[in-house]
């Protein structure tokens, strides 16, 4: 998906804007990139990170970045930040973005006299199309409404300006989320909440969706006032947030906790424990114990002085390898018992396949799966959610399109909990992925523990409902 952070002090911030931005280090795991001003010059770096951490790339050179604000980025997608120089003046720009109709902008876009610098594979970079579309209004805050007009999909900001402050403009639906925080002489905006407490932010506001904010060390001016439809990402609290990050108030954890504490109290199996798949069952796993009044135990661990995230090889072979070698089975533990087990989704099912397999080579005796969200029927198309290039990669259509011939058949009724269709789509997954028993939070279980109405969340993946 992507993170980004941004800082505008009366005092050397290039520290700040360095751990800042680390924090959001669980959002991508591609691209990396900051941007310093000073006395309207722009110093930028960008690295590749894909196989190490952001912090080993940029700590050597800090002392290359001068200033009082900067902005960076942690990226699934392009390289960024893009400096800009246009009628508006000069600017740094990092995006949180996907564009749909990227193909049909950039005809629109050369026909008009644009032209387009940031190539790679011969791909637009969109985080570049995003500040030419800016660059087409009579201020940023008419070009950024530009963007709004014309983007399909979904797009986030923050653009560091030759002065040193930095407008903030979430996406038009709030699909993706930014936190502004302060302290004594400094602002800061970022993707996640949990940038700030560590280096002495307080958090003292959410943008709403489509707003425009301008920080200054001294304060917050609003450019553009929020819309009033949201449709912000329910994935950020099943499997992207951090435990101790929030959205609109509700907390990751607490959601993650009340997720799995709802679906115990109704589950009659019986069971010797509640364990996790790490790191994002754990708060679901722990509400689960708590709710089934059973013990919770680490059934399986993450390997964290080498495993602490999820790098990305070059091929998918090597991609599963990494997932299995970061989760070690404790087989003290699971020898001859009955346990269930909590995640966040099954996409693929590859990895859950995997898992599955070791645990029972440890000894358990019965896998009992229990997933935070319901059935992923739809591919996300608002944000870059996954790598999926099709919608055969999802488990759910490979199944759909086995029982029913066509991959799109009865769509709706494979999404509602409960139905015939639905039932047998579960039954089937448990048989593929070999274990003795298999449920899903229903949406309304999940809506609940975000506690957010549903026409404010996008559940999309699961049920097909949009707003575009």
């Amino acid at each position: 998906m992507g993170g980004f952070f941004g800082v505008t002090a009366k005092h050397r911030c290039i520290d700040e804007l360095f751990y800042g931005v680390d924090y959001n280090s669980h959002m991508g795991t591609k691209r990396a990139g900051m941007v310093t001003v000073n006395e309207g010059i722009f110093t930028r770096s960008i690295h590749n990170i894909e196989n190490t951490y952001f912090r080993t790339k940029f700590q050597n050179e800090l002392n290359e970045f001068k200033g009082n604000a900067g902005i960076g980025v942690i990226s699934d997608t392009d390289a960024q930040p893009i400096i800009v120089n246009c009628h508006l003046g000069k600017f740094a720009i990092v995006t949180v973005a996907r564009i749909n109709n990227i193909s049909t902008l950039e005809k629109k876009m050369l026909a008009k006299g644009h032209h387009f610098c940031e190539h790679s594979y011969d791909i637009i970079n969109p985080t570049e199309m995003i500040a030419s579309l800016i660059s087409e209004g009579s201020d940023i805050t008419e070009g950024i409404k530009n963007v709004y007009a014309h983007l399909k999909g979904s797009c986030s900001m923050l653009l560091l300006l030759n002065n040193g402050n930095i407008i903030a403009a979430r996406d038009k639906y709030g699909r993706t989320p930014i936190m502004v925080g302060k302290k004594d002489g400094a602002y800061a905006a970022s993707s996640e909440s949990c940038s700030f407490p560590n280096l002495d932010f307080e958090l003292c506001r959410e943008l709403g969706p489509g707003e425009i904010l301008e920080l200054t060390p001294d304060g917050i001016n609003q450019l553009k006032e929020p819309e009033k439809e949201m449709q912000i990402c329910s994935f950020l609290w099943t499997y992207y947030g951090y435990p101790v990050c929030q959205y609109e108030g509700c907390n990751v954890d607490e959601m993650r906790f009340a997720d799995g504490h709802d679906m115990a109290v109704n589950d009659e199996t019986e069971v010797d424990f509640v364990s996790a798949i790490p790191d994002s069952g754990i708060g679901m796993a722990l509400g689960y114990a708590q709710g089934k009044k059973v013990p919770y135990k680490r059934g399986i661990v993450k390997y964290t002085p080498t495993w602490p995230r999820s790098f990305t090889p070059s091929s998918q072979e090597r991609r599963e390898l990494v997932a299995k070698m970061k989760l070690i089975a404790n087989k003290s533990l699971l020898n001859g018992k009955r346990v269930i087990f909590c995640d966040d989704s099954i996409v693929r099912g590859t990895q859950l396949r995997d898992n599955v397999k070791d645990l029972y080579d440890a000894g358990c005796k019965e896998i009992h799966m229990r997933i935070s969200c319901p059935p992923l029927i739809y591919p996300c198309t608002f944000l870059n959610f996954t790598a999926s290039k099709s919608e055969l990669e999802l488990i759910t259509r490979r199944i759909i399109k086995r029982l029913e011939g066509s991959h799109d058949a009865h769509l709706e009724e494979y999404a509602t909990t409960g139905s015939p269709r639905y039932n047998k789509l579960v039954e089937e997954m448990r048989k593929e992925l070999g274990l003795t028993s298999l449920q899903f939070s229903p949406i309304e279980n999940m809506v609940n523990a975000i506690g957010l109405p549903k026409c404010r969340i996008c559940t999309h993946c699961f049920d097909g409902t949009s707003h575009d």
